[in-house]
């Protein structure tokens, strides 16, 4: 089972775009961010043409998930529990059944930004949050998966020039402890799981030529409970992807599981 996490950054405005690279990478599920549209301005018939079953989870302009599926989805929830008056579409959970069945938990983390003040004290409220769900689902000891556009750069190797994010929301202590405290519940981090090696970014900013000078930073992550890290066969990341015609800022990332 190939899963592909993609921010696409404005489902109307990236949609040749992304109906390209599904052609081209054929996910068997596709977990997308910053759809930018409503529910029923999403365009569900140009995936379902192709054989996906479509769940959203959007907001008017901004944010918005969706999960895109071959295979059928079941028991599909949306929002991140835990606060009732959060408004803003982030979260959106089902299960892909296959040979296994594996929870899918797709997620648009907030920027955070200006640090200080409320946008940054909402981002670590809602990863507390996250934690508390992970907690939820590790107790279950079944398959699931939390991915998408985390904002967060783990370690100082996930950004070409880190010392430029130092008091950035993304590389914050806060933030990168708010992000070990989730990791450090039993996930793996499906990348660096398979991959080690240095310069691996799936974010380039589209100003000042950040993507010709490779100036990017890895924002874009998988984290897989030890049932679903035992399925692990290779994560990926569609660095191409960036230079072609009308991108999004972000690439796919991608893993394959022997489900």
């Amino acid at each position: 089972m190939k899963i592909a996490s993609f921010n696409i950054n404005g489902i109307k405005a990236r949609l040749p775009a992304l109906m390209d690279w599904l052609d081209d990478a054929q996910p068997d599920v596709a977990i997308l961010q910053e759809i930018k549209s409503i529910d029923e301005s999403f365009p569900r018939e140009a995936f379902e043409d192709k054989g996906y079953n479509v769940e959203t989870h959007g907001q008017k302009s901004f944010n918005g998930v969706a999960l895109l599926s071959k295979l059928p989805l079941e028991d599909v929830t949306r929002g991140l529990p835990g606060d009732a008056d959060d408004e803003q579409a982030r979260y959106i959970e089902a299960t892909v059944v296959g040979e296994h069945a594996v929870r899918i938990c797709g997620l648009y983390l907030p920027n955070g930004n200006p640090v200080p003040g409320p946008k940054y004290d909402y981002k670590l409220a809602w990863m507390k949050r996250l934690q508390a769900r992970a907690e939820e689902l590790l107790a279950a000891e079944e398959p699931f998966l939390m991915a998408g556009d985390y904002n967060i750069i783990p370690q100082p190797e996930d950004a070409a020039r880190p010392e430029a994010w130092i008091d950035d929301a993304l590389f914050r202590p806060e933030s990168r402890e708010a992000w070990r405290k989730i990791v450090n519940l039993g996930l793996t981090e499906a990348f660096r799981a398979r991959n080690q090696a240095s310069e691996q970014y799936s974010f380039w900013d589209f100003q000042r030529g950040a993507w010709q000078r490779n100036d990017g930073i890895r924002i874009d992550h998988f984290l897989l409970s030890p049932e679903c890290a035992d399925l692990l066969t290779d994560c990926q990341i569609d660095k191409e992807v960036r230079g072609r015609e009308k991108p999004s800022d972000h690439v796919p990332v991608w893993i394959e599981l022997a489900a």
